[in-house]
């Protein structure tokens, strides 16, 4: 027979301790929107804002993906499924002086990206090096 006085014979009793939530909790969009817009202030580490918050910080992060997906779509979806992506191109006068004389058809085509300036010189007959630096450019913008 078990008795209740040989369990406190032994020496030691393990006790375990559960803090926080022990259950599934549920969280609404405005509290986690108030979560993500806590961890994107200067300065703020989501691992010290989950921990206030009593979530896990991978939950957070997913938390702060599903919210940057929501606005890429949301702007998709405003910009509407015709909507150009392309950049505009901004053309300058060129001063008649500085203009190549009218026997010669030299156009330069410039694209400029963080900082660093593209010039290609060619005439608009062949398509070939205008076609590699608009791979370049969309290269450049899925990277970011």
């Amino acid at each position: 027979m078990f008795d209740a006085s040989d369990d406190a014979k032994s020496e030691y009793r393990r006790i375990e301790v559960l803090t926080g939530p022990g259950r599934r909790r549920r969280w609404s969009a405005d509290e986690k929107a108030r979560i993500v817009a806590e961890t994107l202030l200067p300065g703020a580490r989501v691992s010290e804002v989950a921990r206030r918050w009593q979530v896990c910080s991978q939950q957070v992060f997913g938390w702060r993906r599903a919210a940057r997906q929501d606005v890429t779509r949301g702007l998709a979806k405003s910009a509407g499924p015709c909507a150009p992506s392309f950049v505009p191109i901004v053309t300058e006068d060129i001063p008649h002086a500085a203009a190549s004389p009218p026997g010669t058809a030299a156009t330069v085509i410039e694209v400029k990206l963080a900082g660093a300036v593209v010039r290609i010189g060619s005439d608009l007959s062949d398509a070939g090096p205008l076609t590699t630096v608009l791979r370049a450019v969309r290269a450049s913008a899925s990277r970011t």
